[in-house]
């Protein structure tokens, strides 16, 4: 099956609390996930997780480390292999862009009655970001 190399953005603020965006597109459309995208052609994965986190927040981030990968079916078919990364931004005025309908900061105990992407929230929880599985 075809694999389509994605990065997602995993960002916190001073006050603990994580980034999120409202997907304006498929998949997950309406739904509230870290931001990011598919890796274009020649692009680094770092380089992608940065530029998808600048076009969807207006954020500047910088990577700090990688911090996990998780493998979904793809809408049209295939696998979206999305590597997931650390990162720490410049500024704080943060701006809907791009496909996100919304963008906002959330404390870890505010996840569970948002409806986020499917493993979202199971995922950050494995990789040890949003403290013990509740």
């Amino acid at each position: 099956m075809r694999e389509i190399p994605c990065v997602g953005a995993v960002v916190f603020d001073g006050e603990g609390r994580i980034l999120l965006v409202r997907r304006g597109q498929e998949p997950a459309m309406g739904q509230w996930s870290i931001p990011g995208g598919r890796v274009e052609a020649g692009e680094s994965h770092e380089g992608a997780v940065v530029r998808e986190l600048r076009e969807e927040t207006a954020l500047v981030g910088r990577v700090v480390r990688e911090v996990g990968a998780v493998r979904r079916a793809a809408p049209a078919g295939g696998i979206y292999v999305i590597r997931d990364f650390l990162l720490v931004v410049e500024g704080d005025e943060l701006v809907a862009g791009d496909d996100a309908l919304a963008a906002g900061w959330f404390a870890p105990d505010e996840l569970d009655a948002l409806d986020t992407s499917d493993g979202l929230v199971q995922a950050l929880t494995e990789w040890g970001l949003l403290g013990p599985a509740s």
